[in-house]
């Protein structure tokens, strides 16, 4: 190519089908590492055209990486747009003067991110939050010799090689097999049928009932001083001391000493006052 000439490359479209695109892509030369080195010194300095032909001429390396995805049950076309999300990072972050070529730097990128769109679309609840997880998520149906569930004995040696724990290797192999159950139940008019909500359900605690349960308990709490107030203070002070208190109270012979009468003098005011009390409530509940 001399100097001012331009190379017409062939742009994937998103209008064919997949097989199209693949074929288009395959058919984008392949850069020389000294026309990479060169494109990548030239998309450093702010040349747009340098960068995009840095991404097309790696958009095969994408559909690659993106076909050893295919047993995860998600469409092939998704997972390479997001490889390709992944390239566009890659070459926006390359430095050629670090000695590596763009396709090995690129190979981290493209992978993060096509393992990310798994992990936010395999389940609907993420099988896999931290790294470790993560780590275990992607390499355990790898490692896998069969469909079949996990023995003991294969549950332990991919724990061995993995470095994780036993128990962490059985957890993500329940996740794995598991699947996504609706909440809510369908639309049938089956009244036999039931879905996770119906156990999940706490109809104690629903809104309208702690209001209710607030109110009812300020009436009480309000009601009980009013009805206190009207006591005589001896009766007042003796209720209060003997069930109002958070430490216990005082006895009926504590009180008897106090007031200088007998412990049953003092029991008799306390039943008296009992009696008045409730009498006082009932009249609070009617108004």
């Amino acid at each position: 190519m001399t100097a001012g000439q331009t190379t017409t490359l062939p742009v994937p479209s998103g209008h064919g089908s997949l097989e199209q695109y693949i074929h288009t892509v395959n058919s984008i030369p392949l850069l020389t590492p000294e026309e990479e080195h060169n494109l990548a010194e030239r998309k450093m300095g702010g040349d747009v055209e340098a960068a995009k032909r840095l991404i097309l001429s790696h958009l095969r390396v994408v559909v690659s990486i993106a076909r050893g995805y295919d047993g995860y049950g998600l469409n092939q076309a998704d997972l390479i747009q997001e490889g390709n999300i992944g390239l566009m990072k890659a070459v926006k972050r390359y430095e050629p003067d670090r000695g590596a070529r763009l396709f090995s730097f690129a190979v981290h990128w493209i992978k993060a991110e096509i393992h990310e769109f798994i992990l936010r679309n395999w389940r609907l609840v993420r099988v896999a939050t931290t790294k470790p997880q993560r780590k275990l998520f992607f390499n355990l149906r790898s490692m896998r010799k069969s469909l079949s569930a996990l023995s003991p004995k294969e549950a332990q040696a991919i724990a061995d090689d993995l470095g994780v724990k036993l128990s962490e290797v059985m957890e993500m192999e329940q996740r794995m097999t598991g699947r996504d159950i609706a909440l809510l139940a369908d639309n049938s008019d089956d009244e036999d049928s039931f879905a996770p909500i119906d156990w999940l359900a706490d109809h104690d605690n629903e809104p309208t009932r702690q209001i209710e349960r607030k109110a009812h308990h300020a009436l009480q709490t309000e009601g009980l001083q009013n009805a206190l107030a009207k006591l005589d203070e001896r009766s007042r002070r003796i209720v209060e001391t003997r069930w109002l208190q958070d430490d216990g109270g005082l006895t009926l012979h504590e009180l008897a000493a106090e007031y200088g009468v007998s412990a049953e003098r003092i029991r008799q005011i306390e039943a008296k006052a009992m009696q008045k009390l409730r009498g006082f409530l009932a009249e609070e509940a009617e108004c």
